[in-house]
């Protein structure tokens, strides 16, 4: 298997497939990734490959992980263009030791579709809810799926399906794997618990709230901030944790001003309680020292990871209705409006309910399984292999001379 990346870069999309690469490695499986992208800059962060925390976990588990070498600093939906001699070689390169190709998401497409690349069956890999803002990438991949190349797309959530069925992929090659998190890893912890919050100087019985997210539009950093506002000023002993790329006022100057407008005069006042965190790779010590895991997004989510993690960890899950954040919620915590004062309501109906909500988390572990994820992952991939695998795939012989 070749797993083909834009780029390697924090966010939940990534973490769920390299997840799976590693599972199916542990499964007996061969696979590589391929990243156009050595470098990427998003939200105000430039990170290089080598940095990433799913990069180590990859190659510390014996994958090869090669690169084009690219530099990409633009923005949702936007794909590769303009490949070079070179870098068209050791794409092939990559693809002629593969029987079949993952591609994280539809923009690495623009190359897969490039001409005299080795043919091998592409399994498009979705996880947004939103095929319209995703531009040229989804014509690429309706133009790899129209010549055969493309023979399935797994999508995490049932409104990715859904949603990429209305926007003309045929609902033959959509199939839906739900998200999966490490039930070994996000549990809740009392130690790691009383270890988070000490780090931060939270007394042990102060209600918290965690946003885990990158900064960006689709999050809709501004409904959280107001939210976290009105929910300060109600709960006096009341933290607010922000984590992910972009989360902190050093290297996201727009976060800040977000801040100075959600806070306006009360600022001072209520952000000592507001913690900017950054990129972290303990998230099970977070969510685990956390009451709540708070989702705000306005557009493009389809199956949170924040939600299923920190739920895994005896947060209770509070979001808006977007993707299948209501499915997945549904018993387990609580949907809201996206309004600042219905979401800081919920906030405090989920912390006092906790316990009550604990019980169903407890009943659901199963269901949000990284073994069930992979488990349907191989079964997939192994058909399509089995499905596709013809002579063809070796040229025919020279004819002898005459």
């Amino acid at each position: 298997m070749l797993s083909v990346y834009e780029g390697f870069f924090s966010g939940g999309a990534r973490i769920v497939h390299s997840d799976v690469i590693m599972g199916l490695v542990e499964g007996g499986q061969h696979h590589s990734v391929l990243s156009i992208h050595g470098e990427v800059h998003r939200e105000a962060t430039r990170q290089a490959m080598e940095n990433d925390a799913c990069y180590q976990q990859l190659t510390g588990a014996g994958v090869g992980v090669s690169t084009l070498g690219r530099s990409f600093g633009g923005g949702e939906g936007e794909v590769s263009t303009g490949f070079t001699g070179p870098e068209l070689a050791d794409a092939a390169r990559a693809l002629a030791g593969a029987d079949v190709v993952l591609s994280l998401k539809e923009q690495p497409l623009s190359l897969l579709n490039q001409g005299g690349l080795p043919r091998r069956p592409v399994v498009v890999c979705l996880h947004r809810s939103d095929p319209e803002h995703q531009g040229a990438a989804l014509d690429e991949l309706k133009a790899a799926i129209a010549d055969g190349k493309v023979v399935a797309c797994v999508c995490c959530a049932e409104s990715t399906r859904d949603a990429y069925q209305a926007a003309g992929i045929p609902p033959e090659v959509l199939h839906v794997i739900p998200n999966g998190v490490d039930l070994l890893r996000f549990r809740p912890d009392p130690a790691r618990r009383l270890a988070f919050r000490a780090s931060l100087g939270i007394p042990d019985t102060a209600p918290v709230v965690v946003f885990a997210a990158r900064y960006a539009t689709m999050k809709n950093i501004p409904l959280f901030l107001g939210a976290a506002r009105e929910w300060l000023r109600r709960e006096p002993a009341g933290h607010v944790v922000m984590c992910g790329t972009g989360m902190t006022a050093d290297n996201q100057p727009a976060l800040d001003a977000d801040i100075e407008a959600a806070f306006g005069v009360e600022r001072e006042e209520l952000t000592a309680r507001l913690h900017l965190l950054g990129v972290r790779r303990d998230m099970e010590t977070v969510y685990a020292g956390s009451d709540v895991v708070a989702l705000t997004s306005s557009f493009g989510e389809a199956a949170p990871l924040c939600l299923i993690e920190g739920m895994m960890c005896g947060a209770v899950p509070v979001a808006t209705d977007i993707g299948d954040s209501a499915s997945i919620v549904a018993g387990h915590g609580i949907i809201t409006p996206p309004d600042p004062e219905a979401v800081a309501s919920a906030w405090t109906e989920a912390v006092v309910g906790r316990a009550e909500f604990a019980k169903a988390h407890a009943r659901s572990r199963e269901r949000f399984s990284r073994t069930r994820m992979i488990a349907s992952y191989a079964a997939l991939l192994d058909g399509l292999h089995t499905s596709h695998t013809t002579t063809s795939a070796t040229p025919p012989p020279l004819p002898e001379p005459l």
